[in-house]
């Protein structure tokens, strides 16, 4: 019954981001990080390394593949509200990258960037594009993303997508380094399809997946399509907002490259500015505590090695009516905190 409940979960999940007949999907432990650690440690090594880095779970990345796997990446980087040059990835190598910068609020633009003929495999972390955003799934090898990030689900449990040629690469390279059990993919040489059927690593907690099971239920509902709607009408509604004011703006840079799920702001009026740092910080953590007292949104500070500023989560779990209600009361809060200076 268990092992039923995880088949269908893993079914419901291809269909709902139509995903390629061809990919194997999987429940992993230890949510998107586990399924994003294990496709590293199983597939890197054959190939030179390339990691696109502009926030801190990219960074991340780049740093488990130089520090622990010792792989010497190539590491193309930009600031926080940046890309780095898309256009400068060299598809010979393996190339490692999130879909959407989550404490950052910057998201790929498109998927055209990604040769379809590419020699390397693109490992692709999705946690916070999957089911909010239009992903391309035949430009990825491997795509990873958690059940609690767009569908609200409980943490601790990940989904590891695999291409045919991801499929090749692991049953023809065995990695000089020691693979912990939640990280082993294969069984006798070849890949062990009995994971991608149900039969997880190690055992899940099966009211997590009930949860789950239920937030799929609501998905299809809506359909994907309507998903993506849902969380691009939230970002509207913030741009909508920004537009009206002109104390605050978008970190990213560039519109076609604003995440609809992590949307992230910044302060930028001459009174804030004219503040010492340590008085910024101190500034927007007041408005978060006040926002949080009234009731209207909870841990909306930047993420801690991100710029300060605001982070709002607006991904199709969330209600359009909600953020105008959220960011209307921030203008509120923000009026009363600078008339206090």
């Amino acid at each position: 019954m268990g092992k039923e409940k995880l088949a269908r979960a893993i079914r419901e999940t291809k269909r709902i981001l139509e995903i390629p007949e061809d990919y194997l999907a999987g429940i992993m432990p230890a949510s998107d990080t586990g399924a994003f650690e294990a496709a590293m440690w199983s597939l890197l090594g054959p190939r030179p390394v390339t990691a696109l880095v502009w926030e801190s779970f990219s960074e991340g990345w780049a740093t488990d593949i130089a520090k622990q796997l010792k792989l010497n990446p190539t590491i193309l980087r930009a600031d926080y509200g940046q890309l780095p040059d898309l256009a400068a990835v060299d598809w010979s190598h393996d190339v490692v990258f999130v879909a959407n910068g989550t404490t950052s609020g910057v998201k790929i633009p498109h998927w055209e960037w990604i040769p379809a003929d590419r020699k390397g495999l693109a490992l692709c972390d999705a946690t916070s594009a999957a089911f909010a955003m239009p992903i391309d799934w035949s430009k990825t090898d491997v795509a990873t993303f958690s059940w609690q990030k767009c569908l609200g689900g409980e943490a601790g449990h990940g989904m590891l997508l695999l291409s045919p040629r991801a499929v090749a690469r692991l049953e023809s390279y065995d990695p000089p380094w020691p693979l912990p059990k939640i990280f082993r993919l294969k069984k006798g040489g070849k890949i062990n399809r009995a994971i991608f059927e149900g039969d997880t690593i190690n055992t899940p907690s099966l009211l997590c997946v009930e949860d789950y099971l239920d937030a799929l239920k609501w998905a299809v509902g809506i359909g994907l399509e309507g998903l993506i709607a849902r969380s691009r009408a939230n970002l509207r509604v913030v741009e909508e907002w920004v537009a009206d004011n002109d104390w605050i703006e978008f970190l990213a840079a560039t519109p076609e490259i604003r995440s609809s799920t992590s949307v992230c702001l910044s302060v930028v009026s001459a009174e804030f500015m004219a503040l010492p740092r340590e008085e910024q910080a101190k500034f927007l953590k007041a408005i978060a505590g006040e926002m949080a007292k009234r009731k209207v949104a909870y841990d909306m500070n930047s993420y801690k090695d991100a710029p300060p500023g605001f982070r709002f989560w607006c991904g199709p779990t969330i209600d359009p009516a909600d953020v105008r209600a959220a960011v209307s009361e921030l203008g509120k809060v923000y009026r009363e905190k600078i008339a206090e200076l």
